[in-house]
């Protein structure tokens, strides 16, 4: 599949956009959530909007940060097995819940779950990662970006 335009046209195009988009998922040292986690919920996001581009740059991020294979092998499969701790499974169904908040309504429970892991100001900041790596993967997507193959 040919991309719609490359990603460094459309960095080039529009500064502003990436720099924006850039400025909302830059979580704060002190915020109180593992890097480890934020690309669990990238990938993640990643995989239920079927973006090929973001998928590829994130696992190998998450690999470069000390992320183990088999665990993002099973990722798309992460409520049936049990190497997800207690605050990336909240984080996760949160992911999921806002990614596809167009055909489900975001339970009590999930928001509960999501709340008692990490406090309120925490889950605003994960709520804005989601919200980047959603608007990133609808950009990847609509312009066809391509991996690259290495």
């Amino acid at each position: 599949m040919q991309p719609r335009i490359s990603q460094s046209s459309f960095y080039k195009m529009n500064p502003r956009l990436i720099k924006h988009l850039a400025e909302v998922g830059n979580v704060p040292a002190d915020a109180g959530l593992d890097s480890r986690l934020l690309h669990l919920v990238r990938l993640r996001a990643s995989q239920l909007n079927h973006c090929g581009f973001c998928q590829k740059m994130h696992s190998e991020e998450a690999r470069s940060d000390g992320e183990l294979q088999p665990r993002l092998d099973v990722l798309p499969a992460w409520k049936e097995v049990g190497f997800f701790t207690k605050e990336e499974r909240a984080a996760l169904a949160w992911t999921e819940a806002l990614t596809l908040i167009s055909q489900h309504e975001i339970s009590d429970d999930i928001y509960q779950a999501a709340l008692e892991a990490f406090g309120e100001n925490a889950l605003i900041e994960l709520t804005s990662v989601i919200l980047q790596i959603n608007s990133w993967n609808r950009i990847a997507v609509s312009f066809r970006f391509q991996p690259e193959m290495e």
